[in-house]
């Protein structure tokens, strides 16, 4: 038989009790040879355990927790991921998106990217509509991106994806023939992008599911108030995943996911200027969505995440190595 090579003296793993389980399976951890991983399975580790201490957690709800997360994976396929919708109700994709992409004052807030998110959107034209004909009450759309200068942009890739009228996406139709309110713009020399869509619309969270049974729990609702999504890549700047939602919706201030900041809160007027509408050939009567986004470079989002990072260490009250923002097992 091999003999085993271990970087760190293994304890013998026998005897183990509600006292020592946990120290003991933090030394077994401390084998990998990546200072990372090191610390992100002893801090789970660490924290699971008093989590279990703390609640006392009896064998019942232990199954029916490994029962629920089965669920989850059984619901999954290529257009449905169950696991990003249990992140989000959880508030926790919310909490890594502001980690990992922080913002300065003047940056766009950014927001959860959601599960409805594909790879096979199409590319428009300046002023082209990124939906079906037929589908809902038609909005123009005009945007401007800058860096926290307020110098304009070009070359900026804007991803756009949005229900229909009715609240679903069009992966959420079994007979899915291709993307439909979703599209990819690319920003001209002065930044801007304009495409037509239509009147974003509240709508449930999949809610079928075991995502959706906790809610009923826990006793809250599955819908999210009227948005937009967007998803601006340029190279040099951190990637920025936000959305746009309407004012007054009456989901505003009870988002199931969390996602809504008042800096992305906007206010949907009527076209009103003919000249406007009949160039993209649209009523005056149609809707009218504007907002300028503001991309934060990657150096100024690196400075920020190392500067939050450290500031967070410190209010916890934890001492380790940081390296490009995130800490590490410095044991060697």
């Amino acid at each position: 038989m091999p003999t085993i090579q271990t970087q760190v003296p293994l304890p013998p793993l026998k005897d183990l009790t509600d006292d020592n389980i946990t120290e003991n399976t933090v030394i077994v951890n401390n084998q990998s040879s990546s200072p990372r991983l090191r610390y992100l399975f002893n801090r789970l580790v660490t924290h699971l355990h008093d989590f279990a201490r703390e609640v006392r957690l009896s064998e019942e709800e232990w199954i029916a927790a490994i029962m629920f997360l089965t669920a989850c994976g059984q619901i999954c396929t290529d257009t449905r991921q169950e696991f990003i919708l249990l992140s989000d109700v959880l508030g926790l994709s919310c909490l890594v998106d502001a980690m990992n992409h922080p913002k300065p004052a003047n940056g766009t807030a950014g927001t959860v990217l959601g599960p409805f998110h594909t790879h096979d959107a199409l590319e428009f034209e300046q002023g082209e509509s990124i939906c079906s004909s037929g589908k809902g009450e038609p909005a123009l759309v005009r945007c401007k991106v800058t860096d926290t200068s307020g110098n304009p942009l070009a070359g900026v890739s804007v991803d756009i994806w949005e229900t229909d009228e009715t609240g679903h996406y069009d992966t959420q139709y079994a007979d899915r023939a291709g993307p439909d309110c979703r599209g990819i713009l690319t920003t001209d020399r002065e930044g801007r992008i304009t495409f037509k869509a239509i009147r974003p619309v509240s709508y449930p969270i999949p809610h079928d599911g075991p995502v959706g049974k906790l809610l009923e729990r826990l006793g809250r609702h599955p819908y999210r108030p009227a948005h937009m999504h967007f998803k601006f890549i340029k190279d040099g700047f951190d990637v920025l995943v936000t959305s746009l939602y309407i004012r007054g919706d009456a989901y505003e201030t009870t988002d199931a996911v969390f996602g809504v900041k008042s800096s992305l809160i906007v206010d949907l007027e009527h076209i009103s200027d003919e000249d406007l509408a009949q160039e993209y050939e649209l009523s005056p009567e149609d809707w009218l969505l504007e907002y300028d986004f503001v991309l934060v470079s990657d150096q100024e989002a690196t400075e920020l995440k190392i500067k939050n990072a450290e500031r967070a260490l410190k209010t916890l009250g934890v001492t380790v190595a940081v390296v490009d923002g995130l800490p590490i097992d410095a044991i060697e």
